[in-house]
């Protein structure tokens, strides 16, 4: 695949996100608020929202939901942006990456110097079940959900695929949930902030707080292989590989490289992105 360099430099200058986890109490709105806020502190020099010429809001289903469409205009609305351009980008879990993407095409061409981009998503307040049909709305309703097929499905089956060529073993995706969980940890905004043997301490902690069987795991393999504590979703996946429910938001300013350091001293210069010619997988974030 032919890569094509950037016309022109665009450099990301600030960054900003909320907790992520489930918030009866707040709308997607609130959750937007929180993120933009969180950007606008992280900017070394101070942003002034008047130099905000256009935004790119990634979300896949406000709509369904939370029952709001006019998504973009909202948040504009929401951070005191109106009446600058907004539009919302769908493109399932991609949606925040490739608002992303838009973005940075839109500083590359020259049509725009300062571009707000941001992802959102509140997501619990639906029942379990009627999320998953919102999700499955990503797949095609004609063939593929007819068929059987669920979101944990669609992934599942694009592992196995993986499994058949490349010679992957679902240990491969355990060492993947515990790295993610690792850095999770890191994160105070994180959904699950702890570490796959933090998790499990906590459920032994419960189990002896009941007086319930305390489970004898000996280290996180034996946690990952357990049908009880880990189960299985849809083959190879299991809980720990998939993505939770989850409310939140976050945001990024864009700018281009020539007016990067009106903003910050340490720009982080962005020389590509890319659309993955497969269907996106599911998260953030972001």
């Amino acid at each position: 695949m032919a890569i094509n360099k950037l016309p022109r430099g665009v450099a990301l200058v600030g960054a900003g996100m909320c907790k992520f986890g489930a918030f009866p109490d707040k709308t997607g709105r609130d959750l937007f608020v929180q993120a933009f806020q969180d950007m606008r502190a992280s900017v070394d020099k101070g942003l002034d929202p008047n130099l905000v010429e256009m935004i790119y809001i990634g979300n896949y289903s406000s709509d369904l939901f939370e029952g709001q469409g006019h998504t973009a205009p909202i948040m504009a609305d929401a951070v005191g942006l109106v009446p600058r351009p907004a539009v919302r980008v769908e493109d399932a879990c991609a949606s925040g990456g490739v608002a992303l993407r838009q973005g940075i095409l839109a500083i590359a061409s020259g049509l725009y110097d300062v571009v707000l981009v941001g992802g959102v998503e509140r997501m619990t307040k639906l029942p379990t079940a009627e999320v998953t049909d919102t999700l499955g709305t990503a797949g095609d309703t004609l063939y593929e959900i007819p068929a059987g097929l669920t979101f944990p499905g669609f992934y599942a089956a694009m592992a196995t695929a993986y499994m058949h060529r490349y010679g992957m073993t679902p240990e491969h995706l355990m060492h993947v949930a515990i790295k993610n969980h690792n850095n999770g940890a890191l994160n105070p905004k994180a959904q699950f902030g702890v570490t796959i043997p933090a998790w499990m301490q906590g459920r032994i902690d419960a189990a002896k707080k009941k007086n319930k069987p305390v489970p004898t795991w000996k280290d996180e393999w034996e946690f990952l292989h357990d049908d009880a504590a880990n189960p299985m979703v849809a083959w190879p996946l299991r809980l720990f590989d998939c993505s939770p429910i989850t409310d939140g938001a976050a945001c990024v300013l864009l700018v281009a490289e020539e007016r990067a350091r009106e903003f910050t001293d340490k720009p982080i210069l962005i020389i590509g992105s890319a659309k993955p010619p497969m269907w996106p997988c599911t998260t953030a974030t972001t």
